[in-house]
């Protein structure tokens, strides 16, 4: 994995306000947060400026900006956290780099084992058969 350095002033915040269920301060207090990231801008090495276009995420523009949306919390601060999390787990995703499996074959010894206990286990089935006098 590469190592992943975000800078936050790349990171654009707009505070709206949040949907749903809010009782008196629903139409006063602005606290969801939209997150706005510019990918083709950013500091990111370039290997992960490509993988992150190319991810199929429907928080990723055709332009390339990240938009992220946070208003889980009833904090404004909280919630600027939770999308800077939401963001950093959205290009830790992109900078995952997967362990290349290698092909491996069975040992000649294991092998052998193998069909020597198919043997034995058959010599066992064939003698349960009918009793004869």
């Amino acid at each position: 994995m590469l190592p992943i350095c975000l800078n936050e002033n790349e990171v654009e915040f707009i505070a709206i306000r949040a949907q749903g269920a809010g009782g008196q301060n629903v139409n006063k207090v602005s606290n969801a947060v939209h997150l706005r990231f510019d990918i083709p801008a950013s500091s990111l090495p370039d290997e992960i400026k490509t993988k992150l276009l190319a991810m199929r995420d429907q928080r990723i523009s055709g332009e390339g900006v990240v938009v992220i949306k946070a208003q889980k919390h009833r904090s404004l601060e909280r919630n600027r956290e939770d999308g800077l999390v939401r963001l950093r787990e959205l290009i830790a995703a992109a900078a995952f780099v997967p362990t290349v499996r290698r092909a491996t074959k069975p040992s000649r010894s294991s092998q052998r084992k193998r069909v020597e206990s198919k043997v034995k286990r058959g010599q066992v089935k064939l003698q349960r058969g009918r009793v004869t006098e």
